[in-house]
């Protein structure tokens, strides 16, 4: 099987889009360059797509160099038969692989092998043959000094023969279908911890079954979680009998030979100690595996949205991080996100200098012109919102509450004391929560997704997958926005189509010498950024009034003579057709093809000039929470509130009411119907109505619907 086989088995696509994907990637085009700017290649592959391609291209290269070493090995063992070679050779079904190589794996030195070693194997292969043999007669050949009786003959030859039946790959096969369709997932609490108050939110899973292939991701990650730190025990199960009626069905050939009871035995032996262990294991890993792509799905569809939620944009906001007694941190930031100033305010318990504040507040908002209020959603924050709202500013001002998860290891991380190495964590906290209101996206990629807490479980999914799935989550955001490469940080520049992190450093370093950048051509000039680099960079970032009016816009550097043409073509300047829709309205796409970009480029190239450098993100709204309700205690059963969704999970989403506890509404809560993802209801940030069904205050657990 050639790779491309191998990836068009598992996509859905021709071989030929495939093998234009896989020239362009190793031509080191990157994902973004190919499925924005090789469409007509690559048969209009989206990002995702291609992803894909480049995942599946990878692992047929890791399946190759495994059964390459597989074959290596059982080769300098001298066991390696032609017929051996064919089939690792023509799997390309890592599982089926591993189960060929298992007999010639160096393992610890198990029975069978002492077995062998005391001469048994003959005796093994007679009971496994089924024949009329009296085996418990011949076994009295096998006696020696390692040997005592027939018995210990009889019972080493048995553990031969249960390993051969563990190696059998009917055997296993079979049993994995078993355990894949029937296998139940149980659980027993830990009783010694069964009252630790960490062991209460696993309560439900104390006793615990039900069937693993029906288990939801986030069930079965909150069961390994408990597991994992004492509370519980779990195991795989399945039906016994009909296990060993499987095992039974391969291996027994001959119900009526001598030997029957041994083979039962043997086979007894095999699944209790070999077989069950090793599958129910497999079993369940596999399961953890499709619950660790579900999880990372989710955080990875939260994490997008979060990233594209709607700016502010560019407006001089002040910033406050609310607190009780150590005060509310308060940043002035200019229209680009610089400090300005700082101080802080004491407006709450226990120094209630409520008067002073107010007054020092207006001054602010006077002296450095602001638009907007940026307020973190942590402690004292409510208390905050109505402190400011009370305010009587001289001109409109808008009030925004806004996430501050990330904001404190954004503070204390080295991208942080490099922006403001004279300034302490609480100013640059701050500073993180102006910067959110007016783009998101370029201050959320300083903080690692992990910890920005849009997500379910994500301590418990494979951490190498989840990485790499949010890296690539983060670089489709920053390419579909598109980044103003006069103003962007160290950190959103690295995100960008073939920039990277010392590529990010050399152009700061370039724009810090040298001033603002006033048109693409102009980016060859930093050192060490090659026309490579160039050519999948170039269209991502964007100059504002520069040289030319299409360096702020997708449309690719080596498109512009196409467009000087269309303008050319029309009788008016680039200038004259940029939005200019009745005039794009007349060109015909066909007209302008080349060798690298067909009509799909074309197209694209048209819809970028109506609306050229359109951010695709929505405006930011200002939201208000119900001024009667400041904490859990103001919440009521029956209450229809106002929230913000904070957190999608695969079973519901979590909604910010205004009180510190975010209240859940269950997947069946959000509308009337069946509702089979949280996604096509709600989105992150959006703004609902919610009816409270149930508070436990407690637990600090809120319960609410979004049926009304």
């Amino acid at each position: 099987m050639t790779n491309i086989q191998f990836i068009q088995s598992q996509v859905n696509t021709t071989p030929k889009n495939i093998e234009a994907t896989l020239k362009l990637l190793s031509e080191d085009c990157t994902i973004p360059f190919i499925s924005r700017y090789r469409k007509d290649q690559t048969g209009n592959l989206d990002e995702v797509q291609v992803e894909n391609i480049a995942k599946l291209s990878k692992q047929y290269d890791e399946i190759v160099k495994r059964k390459e070493s597989i074959l290596k090995t059982i080769e300098e063992q001298g066991q390696l038969s032609p017929e051996l070679k064919s089939k690792i050779e023509k799997s390309f079904d890592l599982q089926e692989v591993e189960d060929l190589y298992l007999p010639y794996k160096k393992k610890k030195k198990t029975r069978a092998d002492v077995a062998r070693e005391n001469g048994l194997e003959p005796l093994a292969t007679l009971i496994l043959a089924q024949k009329n043999d009296d085996v418990d007669f011949l076994s009295t050949q096998y006696i020696n000094k390692n040997v005592e009786n027939e018995e210990e003959a009889l019972q080493g030859a048995r553990d031969i023969v249960a390993e051969w039946i563990n190696e059998n790959i009917a055997v296993r096969q079979s049993l994995r279908r078993l355990y894949n369709r029937k296998a139940v997932i149980e659980t027993k609490v830990v009783k010694k911890k069964a009252e630790e108050e960490d062991a209460q939110k696993f309560k439900q899973y104390f006793d615990w079954a039900e069937p693993l292939s029906k288990a939801p991701s986030h069930r079965l990650l909150a069961m390994l979680r408990a597991e994992n730190e004492g509370f519980i025990k779990l195991k795989i199960e399945t039906d016994i009998d009909e296990t060993y009626d499987l095992i039974d069905e391969i291996i027994i050939k001959n119900g009526n030979s001598p030997s029957i009871n041994h083979v039962q035995l043997a086979i007894e032996d095999s699944f209790k100690r070999l077989l069950h262990p090793a599958i129910s294991n497999e079993t369940l890993q596999e399961a953890k595996a499709k619950a660790d792509i579900k999880a990372i799905d989710v955080f990875a569809g939260n994490l997008s949205q979060l990233l594209l939620a709607p700016p502010l944009g560019e407006k001089r906001i002040l910033a406050i991080d609310p607190g009780y007694r150590s005060g509310c941190k308060i940043v002035c930031l200019d229209e680009k996100g610089d400090l300005l100033y700082n101080e802080t305010i004491y407006p709450h318990q226990p120094q209630n200098e409520t008067a002073m504040a107010m007054k020092k507040i207006k001054s602010m908002v006077n002296a450095y012109n602001i638009e907007a209020i940026s307020i973190g959603n942590g402690t004292a924050s409510r208390e905050t919102e109505f402190f400011i709202k009370k305010i009587a500013f001289d001109k409109p001002v808008q009030v925004f509450v806004v996430s501050e998860a990330g904001a404190s290891i954004y503070s204390a991380s080295k991208i942080a004391r490099d922006e403001f190495p004279n300034y302490d964590v609480t100013v640059r906290g701050s500073v993180s929560i102006g910067r959110r209101l007016s783009d998101p996206l370029a201050e959320l990629v300083k903080i690692d997704a992990k910890s920005i807490g849009v997500g379910q479980y994500q301590h418990d999914v494979d951490q190498t997958k989840l990485k790499e799935e949010l890296d690539n989550t983060v670089i489709r955001c920053v390419n579909s926005v598109g980044i103003n490469i006069n103003t962007a940080s160290k950190s959103l520049l690295s995100y960008v189509s073939g920039i990277g992190e010392k590529m990010a450093e050399n152009i700061i370093a370039y724009r810090q010498e040298n001033g603002p950048f006033e048109d693409r051509k102009q980016i060859k000039k930093v050192p060490r950024l090659g026309e490579k680099a160039y050519q999948q960079a170039a269209a991502f970032v964007r100059i504002h009034n520069g040289k030319n009016p299409l360096d702020n816009s997708a449309v690719h550097p080596e498109a512009y003579p196409i467009v000087e043409k269309m303008a050319k073509d029309l009788k008016i300047s680039v200038n004259e057709l940029i939005a200019n829709k009745e005039k794009i309205a007349l060109i015909k796409p066909e007209s302008y093809t080349n060798e690298t970009i067909g009509i799909l480029g074309i197209k694209d190239i048209l819809k970028e000039l109506v609306k050229p450098g359109l951010d695709p993100r929505k405006a930011a709204k200002v939201f208000e929470f119900d001024p009667n309700v400041k904490t859990i205690k103001d919440v009521r059963i029956g209450m229809i509130l106002p929230g913000i969704v904070n957190n999608i999970t695969a079973f519901g989403c979590f909604v910010d009411i205004g009180v510190k506890e975010s209240g859940l509404v269950h997947i069946s809560q959000l509308k009337a119907g069946f509702v089979s993802d949280v996604n096509e209801v709600v989105k992150l940030h959006q703004h609902v109505q919610v009816k409270v069904v149930e508070v436990d205050e407690n637990r600090k657990r809120i319960q609410l619907t979004m049926i009304l």
